[in-house]
């Protein structure tokens, strides 16, 4: 029983034997071959003997990048007619060290047809996507569903921020009013 309780919290790397699976069943951080339970990462040695599992916690942080699936916040970097480029700054509500690019084409936008991807977003705007792809590194974005878009817009004349009134946005500066594919929450969700 101390061998075992020596074992908890040692530093181990890929490919070391913790134990056998009669003696342990694998946890996170562990894989098994042959009925042996080897660590699968650099990290901690977790022995639980009252479950009778080993696991292995990871020494550092694994970073954090987009994935299929996962909900970005960005801001639109630049707009041509097909297509968006969005600084991706955060991944599930965390913020990420890294600098990522998202593309939002123009069929990714609504469920419905958008003839030109100025009417959903434009330059400075925040919005919220998902992944659909990560294809080659390149982060392919969607905003079709309700709580997916804009956030935050701003006037394309003289840069005050958007209020939505309705289903119409209009700058209380200059009173124009545009169009964009906002998020269900544009104005009040938080970044």
């Amino acid at each position: 029983m101390g061998e075992v309780k020596d074992r908890s919290g040692r530093l181990t790397v890929p490919g070391e034997k913790l134990g056998v699976i009669e003696e342990f069943t694998p946890g996170p951080g562990t894989y098994t071959e042959e009925g042996v339970v080897y660590s699968e990462i650099v990290g901690r040695a977790l022995i639980d003997v009252l479950n009778k599992q080993v696991s292995v916690y990871p020494l550092a942080r694994r970073e954090l990048v987009p994935r299929p699936g996962n909900t970005v916040i960005g801001q639109v970097d630049s707009v041509q007619s097909s297509r968006a480029a969005v600084n991706i700054m955060k991944i599930e509500k965390r913020e990420i060290g890294g600098f990522f690019y998202g593309v939002l084409h123009v069929s990714d936008v609504s469920p419905r047809y958008v003839e030109n991807i100025y009417d959903a977003c434009r330059s400075g705007d925040i919005l919220r996507a998902r992944v659909v792809s990560d294809k080659n590194r390149t982060y392919q974005l969607s905003t079709a569903d309700r709580d997916l878009g804009v956030m935050y817009a701003f006037c394309t004349t003289c840069g005050g921020m958007l209020e939505l009134k309705g289903r119409i946005l209009g700058c209380r500066r200059c009173r124009k009013t545009e169009s964009r594919k906002i998020a269900e929450d544009y104005g009040v969700g938080t970044l």
